[in-house]
């Protein structure tokens, strides 16, 4: 586990993309966005990390952002004006930002660069994702305590290693509480598709789900029409439970502040180092609250010492003996998964009815 002090990563985000024009001593920042930045979501977390970088530099920093940008052709474009532009520091929020910001990097040696979810590296240029993996297993406990048919539901952006991990996790959790569970996966290949999100949930609800995880989704979308249709839900990165007030199950959240300015005190300090930064619980970059009050004190207690062995390295939602969708076994008893081999993760284990996209 790298501890936060050699997290040699940096970013940052506020307002609009302006021009580079401060005084030598300031670090220009870029960042590139895949969605808007609004009052919850991924970008919202980003932002709220960012905070404790600005209030800690002041004006020692200056913060340039682009937001609401699909991969592809403009985000390379993009990119490319924020080195041009003079930014030293660029963060690049998406995962389908990452080849195109591994070849800028390439020839920018001198600049760092720091990529959302991805898994490639270069002298320069760091990956850092989180282990929703972790959160999403006790939010799978609680689930499997109030699911009444036993069928949980979840409306899902791309099917990259992050998010399957992340299914594979809350899976896991509810079948360690309840093992007839299953669960179906809607992947609607947008991070931010507020139409299509909220058709997908209704769609999980009709096919009788009573439990919904909105994953990696941007807006607050399924969350609204878990709580108008009575189901449990909850979601990853910040809090949105004053959009289901009765039924919201809790939050997963990235808090990713202790990261960030780590990160900005190593570039400055110019120890940048290019590596991925893999981060949970035990890094507090993973952190599950707004838990339901329907969730029983027995359940709360047993999810306690669960999140309790996870940190302290006792337990890895990971540990076999663990099968896949097929019904091989993939992980024997007495084995634990690798990190490297989570972030690559292209397989559901037993219990998700849905098959990957291919």
């Amino acid at each position: 586990m790298k501890t936060m002090s050699k997290l040699l990563t940096a970013a940052a985000l506020t307002g609009a993309l302006i021009s580079t024009t401060t005084q030598a001593d300031t670090l220009d920042i870029g960042v590139l966005l895949p969605s808007p930045i609004a009052d919850v979501g991924w970008s919202h977390a980003l932002n709220e990390g960012i905070n404790a970088v600005k209030e800690k530099y002041g004006d020692g920093v200056t913060v340039n952002v682009v937001e609401n940008i699909q991969e592809g052709p403009d985000a390379d474009r993009i990119m490319n004006k924020m080195v041009g532009d003079g930014n030293d520091f660029l963060l690049l929020g998406s995962f389908g930002y990452m080849n195109g910001g591994l070849k800028l990097a390439k020839r920018n040696p001198q600049k760092s660069f720091i990529h959302a979810s991805g898994y490639k590296t270069a002298a320069n240029f760091s990956p850092f994702t989180a282990k929703y993996y972790e959160g999403a297993y006790l939010m799978g406990m609680a689930a499997a305590e109030l699911t009444k048919t036993k069928k949980l539901g979840v409306v899902s952006a791309f099917a990259i290693p992050e998010l399957i991990s992340t299914i594979n996790g809350f899976t896991l959790g509810a079948r360690s509480i309840d093992p007839e569970i299953t669960v179906d996966v809607i992947w609607i290949n947008s991070w931010f598709d507020p139409a299509k999100a909220q058709d997908s949930a209704k769609a999980l609800l009709a096919g009788g789900a009573d439990v919904l995880f909105s994953n990696a989704q941007d807006t607050p979308s399924v969350v609204t029409v878990g709580e108008e249709g009575g189901a449990y839900v909850f979601n990853l990165n910040s809090s949105m439970k004053e959009y289901a007030p009765t039924k919201y199950l809790g939050v997963v959240k990235t808090d990713w502040a202790p990261f960030f300015v780590a990160s900005v005190d190593a570039h400055l300090a110019g120890n940048f180092e290019g590596q991925n930064q893999w981060l949970g619980m035990t890094d507090d970059v993973v952190v599950v609250e707004d838990w339901s009050d329907d969730i029983s004190a027995d359940m709360k207690a047993k999810i306690a010492a669960v999140q309790a062995d996870i940190v302290s390295g006792a337990r890895h939602v990971y540990d076999g003996p663990l099968v896949n969708q097929a019904g091989e076994e993939v992980i024997a008893a007495g084995t634990r998964l690798e990190d490297g081999a989570i972030l690559g993760i292209d397989w559901h284990v037993e219990g998700v009815n849905s098959p990957l996209p291919k």
